[in-house]
């Protein structure tokens, strides 16, 4: 299971104030491929449950902000088979616009 409730209802939260007009919230889980180059940043879960909204970056060189769907990358296998994974040490030190610009600079994610 890539969320808990906990990371759930703060995903969620934070799509709330979206709604609100404070967007540039601190991401709150970042999943990866252990056997590919992608990875994710994640600040949002609409409300239904399966969007998240956050910095993706596929392993092409060209992060971007945008949305994913939960049940598409927990069905998603990397090269060797592996599925998914979230990093559990992860914790963001910055709003996610600060990581998209670095993204950009870099042409990755570097959490």
């Amino acid at each position: 299971m890539l969320l808990t409730r906990e990371l759930r209802d703060k995903l969620r939260a934070n799509a709330e104030q979206s709604s609100s007009g404070a967007r540039d919230h601190f991401p709150v889980v970042k999943f990866f491929t252990p056997d590919a180059n992608a990875t994710w940043l994640f600040t949002e879960l609409l409300p239904d449950h399966d969007t998240l909204f956050g910095l993706c970056d596929l392993g092409l060189g060209s992060p971007e902000l945008g949305y994913a769907s939960l049940a598409e990358i927990s069905a998603l296998r990397g090269r060797m088979g592996l599925l998914v994974e979230r990093d559990h040490h992860f914790h963001a030190s910055k709003p996610l616009s600060e990581y998209a610009v670095e993204a950009r600079r870099r042409g990755r994610i570097v959490a």
